[in-house]
């Protein structure tokens, strides 16, 4: 990894795959629930950053695999630091929806 990767926007679409491949993975979508209803990844959990706080009422288990996403990733890093600080172990921030290439679902 050279110095500008660090600069790179996560590929939200290679992240899905481990993802998909981690047991017990929760997939967090941290956009406001407006935009979740509009359209979100299949699989996703909404809780929005500005009640992350709250994060203890749907994510009891501190130590099962979180994966982060929002628009285009700066919530997403927002929200995975915000649930380490928690006590969250296994946290990572996969990117924004604005880069998915895949099937959208709308509630």
């Amino acid at each position: 990894m050279g110095f500008f990767d660090r600069f790179k926007p996560a590929d939200i679409n290679e992240n899905l795959k481990h993802v998909h491949e981690t047991p017990g993975a929760v997939l967090l979508d941290v956009r406001e629930a407006d935009e979740f209803a509009a359209g979100h990844i299949p699989g996703s959990v909404n809780l929005p950053l500005s009640v992350i706080d709250t994060a203890e009422t749907l994510l009891p288990d501190h130590g099962a695999p979180i994966f982060t996403y929002c628009l285009v990733g700066s919530r997403s890093l927002r929200a995975a630091a915000n649930l380490r600080a928690q006590g969250y172990a296994d946290v990572t921030s996969i990117g924004g929806i604005q880069r998915y290439r895949g099937e959208i679902e709308k509630s």
